[in-house]
């Protein structure tokens, strides 16, 4: 692809080389090609956060811990006055409140022989910046790195733990998290045995030449328990999901809420007054107002991992687990459904218990819980992910896709695993 490109380029400049120097009109006196050392003079100016690095001095540093904006800018000479209209007026493009210990800052100063403070750039992460403009403008605004990716192909032989093997394998051990997520529905990753063993085709990341990180994953191969597991990334209805190598979804939808009910009367929350306590405190999830008795249903295939009662909290509650992703809870139940107990195996849209106010509550109400790898996040915002094979009139692509990166797949050798100790 590079050489492709190099000889288009080169094609290109030849043509409008040769335009320039042979298309000169009658009567017009030529004009001579400017010397190669001439142009060998011409500098591209060097930019730092599209900021011209030869023009200033630049200081690179680190939040420290419990450091403000205040105390980093007063020390390089900036009046508590300006920091003050600084703060103020970045409000509405970023709060300087939310600056953090342990991310990178950059001082950009006159070259005089008494530095003066022109630019704050704060790294909000890798990729995203803020640059803070020191003179009587006071501007603010954002802005991102270039992200660069690079195709990369993976494979591994599991021996102790998937992680492990990413590592023994030079391969960014996240990627382990990636294939869980796209296998969550088919492959217990709790269940990965020695000998199972992956390929992959994926992008990697990267800024300023450092890797930040995986990027789409294009098509994987897990074999596990002797069976090949296929994954391809497929765009179907202006979406992309995976399919397996028949273009069955590797996905199964959950429901949108596990009751019918009135209203949401609390949402998922970082900071939220108890009812009861009177206590500002995380709210983890999403409760439900509905009569006591409602039934509440299992929002996805599952095994009842635990069947208890919590006294100070969530009262008579049940906790399902779906795969090695997803675990949901239910609370403040009235009571169980027939036949539920811990290791009970439930369908989607199983009746599991009853709305009611045990535990801490002020009245009826299901609160509800969702942990995606152990950390519980926004029920409302779990995007449920669609069921529907590749449909008839994509499948001819769909095949076409599958087959090509079926080839590119085999050509990643696997490394058998005591060939692998010998290499490491």
């Amino acid at each position: 692809m590079g050489n492709l490109r190099s000889i288009v380029v080169g094609m290109v400049m030849a043509v409008a080389v040769s335009q320039l120097f042979s298309c000169t009109p009658k009567n017009t006196k030529q004009v001579e090609a400017p010397a190669l050392d001439t142009l060998a003079e011409v500098k591209v100016p060097v930019l730092k956060y599209g900021l011209p690095v030869d023009s200033f001095a630049l200081e690179m540093g680190i939040v420290k811990n419990n450091q403000y904006l205040s105390q980093i800018l007063n020390a390089r000479g900036v009046g508590m006055g300006t920091i003050d209209k600084i703060a103020r007026k970045s409000k509405d493009v970023f709060d300087v409140r939310k600056i953090k210990s342990g991310e990178n800052f950059c001082i950009f100063s006159t070259l005089d022989s008494v530095p003066v403070a022109k630019y704050f750039v704060y790294e909000n992460s890798a990729v995203d910046y803020t640059i803070f403009e020191l003179t009587d403008t006071l501007g603010i605004y954002q802005g991102k790195k270039e992200v660069q990716t690079r195709l990369r192909t993976a494979k591994g032989e599991v021996e102790t733990s998937l992680w492990n093997a990413m590592v023994d394998n030079g391969q960014d051990p996240m990627l382990a998290l990636e294939l869980s997520d796209i296998f969550a529905w088919t492959i217990d990753f709790f269940a990965i045995q020695k000998g199972d063993r992956f390929r992959v085709i994926y992008d990697e990341q990267f800024v300023d030449s450092t890797s930040i990180g995986i990027g789409e994953i294009y098509a994987v191969q897990f074999d596990h328990y002797g069976d090949e597991n296929y994954a391809f990334l497929f765009d179907q209805d202006e979406r992309f999901d995976y399919f397996d190598d028949q273009g069955k979804s590797l996905r199964k939808a959950f429901l949108k809420a596990p009751l019918k009910f009135s209203r949401i009367s609390s949402r998922f929350s970082n900071s939220r007054m108890h009812p009861v306590l009177r206590i500002r405190r995380p709210h983890r999830g999403v409760d439900y107002a509905a009569p006591r008795g409602t039934p509440v249903m299992s929002i996805g295939d599952g095994t009842v991992i635990t069947k208890a009662y919590q006294k100070g909290g969530g009262g008579n509650y049940l906790k399902i687990k779906h795969n090695s992703v997803y675990t949901t809870t239910y609370m403040h139940l009235s009571g169980y459904a027939k036949g539920i107990s811990t290791g009970s195996r439930v369908k989607q849209g199983q009746i599991i218990g009853y709305v009611g106010s045990t535990g801490i509550a002020t009245g009826p109400h299901l609160d509800f819980r969702v942990a995606k790898n152990g950390s519980l996040v926004d029920p409302l915002k779990v995007k449920a992910p669609p069921v529907e094979p590749v449909k008839e009139e994509n499948m001819e692509r769909y095949m076409a896709l599958k087959d090509s990166m079926m080839l590119e797949l085999q050509k990643i050798q696997w490394v058998p695993l005591p060939e692998l100790a010998r290499l490491n």
